[in-house]
């Protein structure tokens, strides 16, 4: 009985371990790109461009970053707006002209990690 006992007690421990191990792995992942929209190097259609970013663990949107920067090079702040998802950012530009743009983006995630990394893309109206 003593022997069944310990047994038990061995086999808990590793299933525990375990699980431990699980939770950990996706409490300390840093936040990586998994998808964006526009896709990196992609043409879109001028007028009002949506962005959402999309990455493979939960972030804190508030403290997030998005900066688009303009074919003269100037940048301008994008309001992070409210997503259905802890895991994705998005954002709205209006009014951008034909020319080659790249969206900076910066994102805490939960392990107390900051990523960043840049989107480009082109604007192309119809005529």
């Amino acid at each position: 009985m003593h022997l069944r006992t310990l047994k038990r007690s061995w086999i808990l421990a590793a299933v525990a371990f375990l699980m431990l191990l699980t939770q950990t792995r996706s409490l300390f992942a840093h936040a990586i790109l998994v998808r964006s929209t526009p896709a990196k190097n992609a043409t879109v259609a001028g007028g009002e461009v949506e962005f959402a970013l999309h990455f493979n663990s939960r972030i804190d949107a508030p403290r997030s970053l998005l900066i688009l920067v303009l074919p003269d090079s100037k940048t301008t702040p994008l309001p992070v707006e409210k997503t259905d998802s802890l895991e994705t950012l998005g954002a709205k530009a209006s009014h951008l002209a034909d020319g080659v743009y790249t969206l900076r983006w910066q994102v805490l995630a939960n392990d107390g990690h900051i990523s960043r990394g840049e989107i480009p893309f082109t604007v192309k109206n119809a005529k």
